[in-house]
């Protein structure tokens, strides 16, 4: 399979990508165009880092970098889970749209529809060299012909594996195509060097170009280097948590390695990186999950979960001379927001024959309020936890729950989906997270008339949503006419 089902899609709703010649201040031709870099963590909890106020972890590299940047206070994935994160910030499409739902087990007919467009390819037809290294998981079946692969949404070269391999000696990677066996070292030091291997050695270096690096740190299976371990056990509560702390360490180490290639290639004043996680953290003690001691800081909730713990992340983005160094920014930025934006500094249109559900934010690099035709929205309907949809406007969060018919409880099943159009959002909580960011007061009763007025959107945006979700059948997303 090849990109071209995408791009016939593409170019029959808005033509071809063109340069944009009235975009002040921003990129107004294509030799001024910037790098693009998204470093995605995998699991990282928003208070995991020192410079997001973790006392114990030392992550001097992170720390550094948050000086040299804007960091993002109340940045937000697009859903509280692997998957349908990353098939959102690809897209800038709220995940159910594209009907990747929750995450996609290994060897899965679920996968990113061919049909979707993402900034890969956006940025790869307006003349970007583009480059995935690291976890992909935007579908079942990796390297195989029967779904779309990296290749098929815009990448020129990859280095990949389909989910979270374990980090020491890890086998599973793929580059372009190519199984390349078990690799030795750590998983996070292995991207970090392919990223830098390409950046030097394989890039076109007559492009501009767009790396998207996905590490597998901190995810389960956890695995660290002895020597970090050791360190941190003075101040563990066991050795699973020291593994823990020392895992984030050397991720951190691997991102400072990177970081310092692009200073090393001169790169570092021509590239906007935005850095951030997949999701929230993972909670500890079940079976699979016994080193996950990530922490969501002052956050209600975890991993899988549409309170801030699970879906409100570390987010930190450099891009020199428009962020200011050591600067914090309090609007609420959420990963669907990263196709719009790269649109609009790069010069390009973006998709119109399809919903977008997020919005430019260059805005805040001029320190003002991000124009939003739609607010801030979620939607999870995964397995092992209660389906909800979350509406966020300014300060303000509300959350309501689905009401689940009897036979649709339980692990979440794919092919028998019919419910998914069918029950109605309830018991609806209103929370001011500026003033209760752990969300422990329930406002409702207090702000009756936003309450009512915030309800109403959540509703018809959940509606919409619905509408437009696709249901998979023999392995293919089906989607009423009209709902892409």
């Amino acid at each position: 399979m090849n990109n071209n089902i995408n791009r016939r899609s593409f170019l029959k709703g808005i033509g071809a990508c063109i340069v944009a010649t009235a975009l002040p201040g921003l990129a107004d031709a294509k030799s001024k165009r910037p790098n693009f870099m998204i470093i995605l963590c995998d699991d990282l909890g928003y208070g995991d880092l020192g410079c997001f106020g973790n006392k114990k972890i030392k992550t001097p590299n992170l720390d550094v970098f948050a000086k040299q940047s804007m960091r993002l206070t109340d940045c937000y994935s697009a859903a509280p889970m692997c998957s349908p994160s990353r098939s959102a910030m690809l897209t800038g499409r709220t995940p159910n749209r594209t009907g990747v739902y929750d995450w996609i087990p290994p060897d899965h007919f679920l996968h990113l529809p061919a049909d979707e467009i993402t900034i890969a390819q956006l940025l790869k037809d307006a003349g970007y060299a583009t480059c995935n290294v690291g976890k992909w998981h935007c579908n079942g079946k990796f390297n195989s012909p029967e779904q779309p692969q990296p290749n098929d949404f815009g990448f020129d070269y990859w280095f990949s594996t389909q989910y979270s391999p374990e980090h020491l000696n890890p086998d599973g990677f793929v580059r372009n195509g190519t199984y390349i066996g078990k690799r030795t070292g750590y998983a996070c030091q292995l991207v970090a060097q392919d990223a830098i291997d390409w950046l030097t050695d394989i890039r076109d270096k007559s492009k501009p170009f767009f790396q998207y690096v996905c590490f597998h740190e901190p995810h389960e299976p956890v695995m660290s280097p002895p020597e970090l371990v050791a360190r941190y056990m003075p101040i563990a509560r066991n050795k699973n948590e020291a593994m823990y702390f020392a895992n984030v360490a050397n991720l951190d180490n691997a991102i400072g390695k990177l970081l310092k290639a692009l200073d090393e290639m001169q790169l570092t004043d021509d590239t906007f990186i935005y850095f951030t996680s997949d999701n929230g953290p993972a909670q500890t003690n079940t079976t699979y999950f016994k080193h996950s001691y990530g922490s969501p800081g002052p956050l209600k909730g975890y991993k899988r979960h549409l309170y801030e713990g699970g879906i409100r992340v570390p987010g930190i983005i450099r891009w020199p001379g428009k962020t200011k160094p050591g600067s914090v920014m309090t609007q609420p930025i959420c990963g669907t927001d990263i196709l719009p934006t790269f649109c609009s500094i790069a010069g390009i249109k973006q998709p119109t024959d399809r919903k977008i559900d997020g919005s430019d934010i260059t805005p805040i690099f001029a320190e003002k309020k991000i124009k939003r035709h739609t607010p801030l929205h979620w939607h999870f309907y995964g397995s092992w936890s209660p389906p909800r949809a979350v509406l966020r406007e300014d300060d303000w969060v509300l959350g309501g729950m689905w009401d689940m018919p009897e036979e649709s409880k339980g692990r979440f099943n794919y092919e028998k989906m019919k419910f998914i159009k069918q029950p109605k959002l309830i018991d609806f909580k209103l929370f001011n997270v500026r003033n209760d960011i752990g969300q422990d007061n329930d406002l409702s009763k207090q702000h009756p008339e936003r309450f009512e007025k915030m309800k109403a959107t959540l509703i018809k945006l959940n509606e919409q949503v619905k509408a437009a979700a696709p249901m998979w059948k023999d392995g293919k997303p089906i989607r009423d006419e009209g709902t892409l």
